[in-house]
């Protein structure tokens, strides 16, 4: 009896011990709390609790309803950093070995309510990180996870990989089409989400390089009769770049409501532009479509063209992108990939209910590996801008909380000590990367017609294994 009385003791011990605690700081209740929100069977719970706990994120029950059903939910492994306010660590899929890194942010006052909150996938932190590998191993190594993920049912999209501006890998795989089983090529199409906003912060740049307006002007400036007074003067082109002028979403309810309607970037002024602001500008990172989709309108007012027509001959055609743009849904494009997204363990189908009319200067046109890649090139070679407004262009300013910083519509990271710039972009269906090394001389560009991460999983893979 007393040898099963202690052995009883020592599995509770044992057990006790496996689980990872939570800190007893505002942030990590509040993130224990959202975990087991989120990991409820009934998506409900988790609605409530974020309209209670986090009501300045635009959230969209559907989309929570099918990230749920794809991960299964998340365990809690282990706490990083932990302080009264903020807080990060690692989870892990439920439904998979992924895993992810998350940071919470919490305001100081009572309740605590959630103000920032963020979710990046990782490598398993278990297992020693990938080597460096020469070009020929790499390319090798690449292969074999494409066949691996496209068997899977995990990829269909195009990849490429450049050295100097010159191809050293490309391929294509899957149906761009599945109903009509028409392949993928790597002149094929693909939707690139918020990939956009690269596009428009050259826009904006190139403006700023010709003297046309100033960084640090309000956007009321130029948008003079910006329905919400307080916003037009406080915000700054500069925290619409950098995602820090609490400009907030567009996605969620309203959207959902209103999207057919949203036929050109004025619209969506119609329907946001008296919300207040979510912060102070300029006191914090949170990323901001709708900031974006500002910035698209300020380039009509001070270039005096249409936006779509501005980038197309201020940025595509000096690129040689004659691939990529953003004309209406109701127009058809030959080439381009239809979009396909799915439920845990649905068929997919295609993502067509969920497009707005157009795409917009924060995102949803589309392109090609190879046309982003002549972008990367034309940065490169200061055909858009100079050399000092490149280097304005691509170097971070502010943190985002996940080990990386925010420049002007571009990402500025680093990859196991290895710097590289670019953007991703993602949605239902959609899924793109483009990840610039100026030290190395490689350029990554991987776009997907299926659900994120399939084209940000391969862009990863390649970005740990590169050669410096």
């Amino acid at each position: 009896m007393r040898m099963r009385t202690l052995f009883l003791i020592l599995i509770t011990w044992v057990s006790c011990a496996a689980q990872p605690k939570f800190p007893d700081t505002p942030a990590a209740r509040q993130f224990n709390a959202w975990l087991t929100a989120f990991n409820d069977p009934d998506p409900a719970l988790f609605q409530r609790f974020s309209e209670k706990n986090f009501p300045k994120r635009q959230g969209d029950s559907d989309q929570d309803r099918d990230f749920r059903q794809q991960t299964g939910g998340f365990e809690f492994i282990k706490a990083e950093q932990s302080t009264e306010l903020r807080f990060t660590g690692l989870v892990k899929e439920r439904n998979s070995t992924q895993y992810a890194r998350f940071v919470i942010e919490v305001e100081a006052a009572e309740p605590h309510l959630i103000s920032n909150m963020g979710l990046r996938a990782i490598d398993n932190p278990n297992e020693p990180p990938p080597s460096r590998l020469s070009e020929t191993d790499l390319l090798a190594a690449l292969r074999a996870k494409l066949d691996q993920e496209v068997a899977a049912d995990r990829f269909s999209g195009a990849v490429l990989l450049a050295k100097n501006g010159q191809p050293v890998f490309t391929a294509a795989y899957g149906l761009a089409d599945r109903e009509k089983k028409i392949p993928n090529k790597l002149d094929t199409q693909f939707r690139i989400g918020s990939m956009n906003k690269m596009f428009t912060a050259v826009s904006i740049l190139q403006l700023a390089q010709a003297g046309k307006l100033q960084l640090t002007d309000p956007l009321g400036k130029y948008l003079t009769d910006y329905p919400n007074k307080n916003v037009a003067s406080k915000v700054t082109i500069h925290h619409l770049l950098t995602h820090t002028g609490g400009t907030g979403d567009f996605f969620g309810p309203e959207f959902d409501a209103h999207r057919l309607e949203l036929r050109a970037l004025k619209d969506y002024v119609k329907l946001y532009g008296t919300r207040d602001l979510a912060f102070e500008p300029g006191s914090r990172w949170e990323y901001s479509n709708y900031g974006f989709l500002l910035l698209g309108l300020i380039v009509e007012k001070v270039s005096g063209q249409d936006y779509y027509e501005y980038v197309r001959e201020h940025v595509y055609r000096p690129a040689g992108m004659k691939s990529t743009d953003s004309l209406p849904e109701d127009q058809i494009v030959p080439n381009r990939s239809v979009g396909y997204m799915k439920e845990r363990d649905a068929p997919w189908k295609p993502n067509t209910g969920t497009l707005p009319p157009r795409a917009t200067s924060a995102g949803g046109g589309y392109s090609t590996v190879e046309d982003l890649l002549r972008f990367a090139n034309a940065l490169n070679s200061h055909k858009l801008l100079n050399e000092r407004y490149t280097e304005l262009l691509t170097t971070g300013k502010v943190e985002t909380g996940n080990g990386g910083k925010y420049a002007y519509g571009f990402g500025d990271n680093s990859e196991g000590g290895v710097r590289w710039f670019g953007h991703g972009g993602g949605a239902p269906g959609m899924n793109g990367d483009l990840k610039i090394f100026p030290q190395s001389g490689y350029v990554i560009a991987v776009l997907a017609n299926l659900d994120p991460p399939a084209a940000g999983r391969i862009s990863e893979f390649i970005a740990q294994r590169l050669p410096q």
